[in-house]
């Protein structure tokens, strides 16, 4: 049924958790930030992104060893700790919800690229893809196209971020139920 999406159990997870991921990361990313369900479904996603994570981890279909995509899986446990962490310690005191944001925003937008990508290289006209160059160029042109728009985003609203999750003492900062980041 899913030809050459899917070629074994492992992938067929990584398939569907990468589903959710992008849809609670979306989420995540649009809605009003600091909410129950704002924490609730962001849960959600760093669970899906840690299944994705450990799944991708588990493919050796294209290689047969560890390679470039595992790197970008490792990457993209980086960005999640990154984004996780200082929710869990509340660290550093005056800027960790900066960090969780930052990081979280990267996290989805890799994963954006990451989904990017691998669709680029499925395409229909895949027949020019047929040799390694042409896919990692492929690969390469729509992972910068992706991550570039996500710069182009996150600088343009960086300074209304900032407003929001300033480093001013935490009685000073405005609420996030009173702000809306996105």
């Amino acid at each position: 049924m899913f030809g050459n999406l899917v070629s074994n159990e492992i992938g067929l997870i990584h398939l569907i958790v990468s589903i959710f991921a992008l849809v609670f990361g979306s989420w995540v990313l649009v809605v009003r930030k600091g909410t129950q369900t704002h924490r609730k479904v962001g849960y959600l996603y760093a669970v899906s992104m840690v299944l994705l994570i450990a799944t991708a981890l588990m493919i050796y279909r294209l290689f047969g060893t560890f390679g470039v995509f595992h790197v970008a899986a490792v990457v993209s446990a980086i960005t999640l700790a990154g984004g996780m962490i200082p929710v869990f310690l509340r660290r550093p005191k005056n800027s960790w919800l900066g960090l969780h944001f930052s990081f979280m925003y990267w996290s989805v937008f890799g994963l954006y690229a990451a989904f990017v990508a691998e669709t680029a290289t499925r395409l229909p006209v895949r027949t020019i893809f047929d040799s390694p160059k042409m896919f990692f160029i492929t690969v390469a042109i729509a992972t910068f196209a992706t991550m570039l728009v996500g710069q182009i985003i996150f600088f343009k609203k960086k300074k209304k971020w900032q407003n929001i999750l300033g480093e001013l003492p935490e009685k000073e900062k405005p609420s996030l139920h009173q702000k809306e980041l996105a």
